[in-house]
């Protein structure tokens, strides 16, 4: 009897999917988004250079290509994105509940976050670390003369655990001041609730730039306290979408290594002698399929958004208001640590 019960089970498991793909109901994420005419992507919509919406309503950011990136790719549409605003407290709940496609939003790839979650961390696109900023007539030289000091910090962070860790490590005695908005912890901050404030250093440039009614009066301290690997992130479970994200981050990265850009690429694909340049573009393979994704995915990504160095460039590079160096975001051959495998 226990056997036939067993094989009773195996069957409606095995139907299950069957009897749902027959009723239309897409099995994937992709199969979701292909069929709802649009990705959901969780985002921030505060942090100029990363995720930034203006008054009209327009989203712009290094965050928000690589949103631009997939839906094109998948697509052949940048604009097929619904960018969905997230907090730190709501991100994941978001992400888990299905509400988005996506999540990025720099959000930091840790262990506890990569095992404890049903989520899968997408490849680093940006390497950060977290940083204080102070105002320069505290003449506050460097974090360890924050013995006992107030410092404002967004709750629900990797931020907040590290300024703890911190604290304790150099018997600093900090005291933060938590708030569960990034907008009202810089908020207090400007208004002088807290000796410093503490983010990502990348945010800190973005904040400063942002918020400060005079930039020059508040310095970024030299010390980075962590290592915050920022990136996508997508629900455990789909490794064809997960596949779709990752590769991706990997060709925008391949393309500025082999110097396709968002200009040359229509010349590269029709003239390239190259056979790491014929694939990355689906001339000679269709690496596309593979992926569920048209032969030219990763040609479409590219003309939208241009390469990984483009898009850093664009939205927070040393000609931006943000002026952040490449630093360990160059790639692999130039002093840096950012290193695709190979599209083949």
């Amino acid at each position: 009897m226990r056997k036939k019960i067993l094989a009773v089970g195996l069957v409606v498991l095995l139907v299950l999917p069957l009897l749902s793909i027959g009723q239309g109901q897409p099995a994937t994420t992709l199969g979701k988004v292909q069929a709802r005419g649009k990705l959901i992507c969780g985002v921030n919509n505060a942090v100029p250079g990363f995720g930034f919406v203006d008054p009209q309503g327009n989203y712009s950011g290094f965050d928000v290509d690589y949103c631009k990136a997939l839906s094109v790719a998948i697509f052949n549409d940048p604009n097929k994105v619904e960018y969905r605003p997230v907090t730190a407290a709501t991100r994941f709940p978001a992400l888990q509940a299905g509400e988005i496609d996506v999540l990025i939003r720099n959000t930091t790839w840790t262990l506890d976050r990569d095992v404890g979650l049903p989520f899968n961390f997408a490849p680093t696109t940006f390497y950060d670390g977290q940083g204080f900023m102070v105002p320069v007539k505290s003449k506050i030289k460097s974090a360890k003369q924050l013995k006992g000091a107030t410092v404002c910090v967004q709750s629900g962070t990797t931020t907040e655990k590290n300024l703890t860790d911190f604290s304790r490590a150099n018997k600093l005695d900090i005291k933060p001041v938590v708030f569960e908005k990034v907008e009202a912890a810089t908020g207090a901050y400007f208004a002088g609730r807290c000796v410093a404030y503490t983010t990502d250093a990348s945010g800190l440039a973005s904040v400063r730039n942002k918020e400060a009614k005079n930039p020059a009066e508040h310095v970024i301290l030299p010390e980075l306290i962590s290592k915050e690997p920022l990136g996508p992130v997508v629900r455990r479970g789909d490794d064809e979408f997960f596949a779709i994200v990752k590769w991706v981050i990997y060709g925008l990265i391949e393309a500025e290594e082999y110097g396709v850009t968002q200009a040359n690429v229509d010349k590269m694909l029709a003239e390239s002698q190259d056979p790491v340049v014929q694939r990355l573009l689906g001339k000679s393979e269709d690496t596309g399929k593979l992926l569920g994704l048209e032969r030219d995915w990763m040609v479409r990504a590219i003309k939208a958004v241009g390469n990984y160095g483009e898009i850093f460039e664009r939205n927070v590079g040393p000609k931006t208001p943000l002026a952040l160096p490449r630093g360990v975001n160059a790639l692999w051959n130039r002093g840096g640590i950012m290193y695709a495998p190979p599209v083949r």
